[in-house]
């Protein structure tokens, strides 16, 4: 049995003898470690200041003056981080402009300017950017709308604008050719529907009309064909004035037909400009692009689909 002034100590005092012992173990196994320690000094670059320095304060910070430098750099554009920046700002730039003189007087079709404006590759090299068709025929649609503002009344900046997205070159071509009258006192004119091309000679004459060298009853056996290729003299009047000569070739016999309406009606105005209005009321001066929709696999035509059976 222990004696009861040894069970009557504290166990902290039991902690501290037994760290005490543990530091005279230590210091008997390394005598260095009750050596002084020399005293090291941090390394600095900078001179010691003397007493005749002059320390001066920094300028007080305006803070109405705007910061010339950013704290953080900025992109130009706030398209960057999109796939195609370039084109959206210049998308953006355009919708923009639409939206802001929209309410402007437009011109009549006869005095439109003709718009020449770059062609895909051209403005996928000077934007440096792969720009799909559909999304450039967006900008076209813009400039297209943007160049209806009639001449007179266009603001300076959408004239720059336009200017921007023309075809270098185009001024020459805008320029189009005026029709003459030859020799034998005859106009051409050419016209094309679907895969059908056509070319028209029109003179003064009685009404006489061939095609391919044949009547035009030979030509074209439907009266709505014959009705069609003719129709610009018809509605002007002209029927009995002008012998038409007329070389087709290529596609059906309905294209042919609209094919001549077009190079007729072109023919018709290098003898009577004032024509003009009349014929394009009527249709006659206006190209037709449509084409037949190809077919499709799975279908038996472009969109006709084979007959759904149950069983």
């Amino acid at each position: 049995m222990a004696r009861p002034s040894v069970q009557a100590l504290p166990p902290t005092i039991s902690r501290i003898c037994r760290q005490c012992r543990t530091q005279k173990i230590l210091a008997r196994a390394h005598p260095q470690w009750l050596q002084p320690t020399i005293q090291r000094q941090t390394f600095i670059t900078t001179k010691k200041l003397s007493v005749e320095t002059q320390i001066r304060a920094a300028p007080e910070i305006d803070l109405d003056e705007s910061q010339s430098i950013p704290a953080r750099i900025l992109p130009r554009s706030p398209s960057y981080f999109t796939a195609s920046p370039v084109f959206n700002d210049h998308l953006l730039m355009l919708q923009s402009l639409v939206k802001k003189h929209a309410s402007l007087p437009t011109a009549p079709p006869d005095q439109i300017p003709r718009p020449v404006w770059l062609r895909l590759n051209q403005y996928r090299s000077s934007t440096g950017e792969q720009v799909a068709a559909s999304k450039y025929s967006k900008v076209l649609l813009l400039l297209t709308r943007l160049n209806k503002i009639h001449p007179r009344i266009c603001p300076k900046e959408v004239k720059q604008i336009l200017s921007r997205f023309r075809r270098p070159g185009s001024e020459a071509i805008q320029k189009a050719k005026p029709g003459t009258i030859d020799e034998y006192g005859r106009s051409t004119g050419i016209g094309r529907r679907k895969e059908s091309s056509a070319k028209v000679y029109l003179v003064e004459g009685t009404g006489e009309v061939l095609v391919n060298g044949n009547s035009i009853v030979q030509a074209f056996p439907r009266v709505h064909d014959r009705e069609s290729a003719l129709w610009a003299l018809k509605i002007t009047q002209r029927m009995d004035k002008y012998n038409v000569f007329a070389l087709v070739s290529g596609g059906g016999v309905t294209g042919q037909a609209e094919s001549v309406t077009l190079a007729l009606a072109k023919a018709l105005l290098v003898h009577e400009p004032a024509l003009k209005p009349a014929l394009r009321r009527a249709g006659c001066v206006t190209s037709d692009p449509r084409r037949v929709e190809r077919k499709k696999p799975g279908r038996l035509k472009a969109r006709k689909r084979p007959t759904w059976v149950k069983r």
